[in-house]
Order: structure tokens, then sequence, then C-alpha cells
């Protein structure tokens, strides 16, 4: 394992931890999608249905059990222990503009047609746009709490260091799967337009990150 997959692992790690702590230590989930977190859910079960049956090492064992617990740990926070403060009004994406594409595109695009490696594929896709429902309710409210914005920055960090991973293990192995990187370099796509106004406004000392209103 090389240090640019490393640090991706511990930011994602951190994205979690960070939003987990927000949510319990002001005992509310305000302007957190709970739809993406349902969906980020959705992306740990479907590419960890080998978790009992395929053992890379301890630490890729670890780390699915970890991630799989606190996605679902989340879920139950927003929707169960914090449901009064959950903001379902805003949190209005249509997540069947995801859903089907990505499935439909999962039976095209794929290495083998198994369940499994169809459902491992559907999760590298679903998960390059699973942040959407959470960036469309920024979008929406005009303003996101900067606990939630080191969320998104250690979110998008990992798909940053992923992609160097690629570029690395493409340099040392000759290693290079097609779908994952294209899904990565979607994903973080989707992150650049934040990443500014992330450095340019949260890191300024702004409590709260605001946005343009959509007309």
């Amino acid at each position: 394992m090389n240090v640019f997959r490393l640090a991706g692992d511990v930011s994602h790690l951190v994205a979690i931890i960070i939003l987990l702590m927000k949510m319990w230590s002001t005992r509310s989930c305000a302007g957190i999608s709970g739809k993406s977190q349902v969906l980020f859910a959705l992306v740990f079960t479907t590419r960890y249905l080998d978790l009992f049956t395929v053992f890379i090492s301890p630490y890729n064992t670890i780390m699915k059990v970890v991630f799989l617990a606190l996605s679902y740990a989340t879920v139950y926070m927003i929707y169960m222990r914090f449901r009064n403060t959950y903001d379902s009004e805003n949190d209005s994406f249509r997540v069947e503009f995801l859903l089907v594409p990505v499935i439909g595109l999962s039976f095209l695009e794929h290495y083998a047609f198994t369940p499994m490696e169809i459902l491992w594929t559907f999760s590298i896709f679903l998960e390059a746009v699973a942040i959407m429902p959470q960036l469309f309710m920024i979008t929406k409210t005009g303003e996101a709490e900067s606990i939630t914005t080191h969320y998104l920055f250690f979110l998008g960090l990992y798909r940053a260091l992923y992609i160097a991973n690629w570029v690395w293990r493409y340099h040392t192995e000759g290693f290079f799967d097609q779908i994952a990187v294209v899904s990565g370099v979607v994903q973080t796509i989707f992150y650049c337009d934040f990443f500014y106004l992330y450095f340019t406004r949260v890191l300024r000392g702004s409590a709260k990150m605001s946005l343009p209103m959509p007309v």
C-alpha cells in the first residue's frame, strides 16, 4: 500500500468521524443530507458483500467493517436518534435520477457479468454521485456550517488522494482500473467549486459558508 492510498483512507475516515461528532455534540443533524448518507451506506453495502468470503489483509477487513458500521450509525442518527432535527424539506434531491442511470450503467459497463461484479460496479458509480443530494441541499439553503464543510473537504480530499494513488500504481505496477478511475475523476470534479469556496471563505474564519442562492 502506498502513502496516497493510506492518506486517502484516513481522509475518508476523518470525514465520517467529523460528521458523527458534529451530530453527537450538537444533538442535531441540521444541514446534513440524509439521502446522501443512505446512498453512501448503500455504496459500502454493495461493495463489501465479499467481507466474509474474500480475505485480502487485516487492514482491508477492518476498514470494511469500520466504514459499514459508521455509515449505518450515521443513517441511524439522522433518521432515528435526531430525526426531529432532520431538514427533510430542503433535503429534496430526487435520488431516483441518480439510481436509475447508475443501475443501467452498471449492467452495461463491468468486468464480468456476475452479481458480485455488477454490484461492485454499481457501488463505484454510485459513490461518484452520492454526494449530490448534500451539495444540492447546501445550494438550496444558501449556506453550510463550517463543520459540515470540513466533512465535505475531507471527503473531497479522499477522492483527490485516490487519484494520486491510481497514478502511482499505474507508474509503479502498471495497474489501471478504468471504471474506478473515471468514476473517481467525475466525483472529484463535483468538489472543485466547493474546494474554492472552502479555501476562500471557511478557512478565513467564517462560521458558515454562504453560497449564491439558486435562481
